[in-house]
């Protein structure tokens, strides 16, 4: 069973830093592309950020370019999203997901199926 858990959010303000961390287990780690996706009050969910586990290939939507990295740790089976240089319009729920058939959405190359609980970011002027 694929078992996603994402924590790290939190209250920061507008420049500070948070990072973010997804604990995966149930498959094999390397083999999918791990992301991130985020949803604000009244908006659609969008793609962040993923990371394919065989490769280290990332991707990364446009509005977190240069601020934004997602990293890996395969031997811990755990991604990491480091947010810098936070603005408001970044608070939302993020929610961890792996590359999976299921209830989901496309990002970039990869169908994202499977999800983490999600964890709060409110970023304030």
């Amino acid at each position: 069973e694929v078992r996603l858990v994402d924590s790290g959010g939190g209250q920061v303000q507008a420049g500070g830093s948070l990072r973010l961390s997804c604990a995966a287990s149930g498959f094999r780690f390397d083999d999918y592309a791990i992301g991130w996706f985020r949803q604000a009050p009244g908006k659609e969910r969008e793609g962040v950020a993923y990371i394919v586990g065989s490769t280290d290939t990332t991707y990364y939507a446009d509005s977190v370019k240069g601020r934004f990295t997602i990293s890996s740790d395969n031997a811990e089976n755990t991604v990491y999203l480091q947010m810098n240089s936070l603005k408001p319009e970044d608070t939302a729920v993020y929610y961890c997901a792996a590359e999976s058939a299921g209830l989901g959405a496309f990002f970039g190359s990869f169908f994202f199926g499977s999800w983490g609980q999600g964890t709060q970011v409110t970023v304030s002027s």
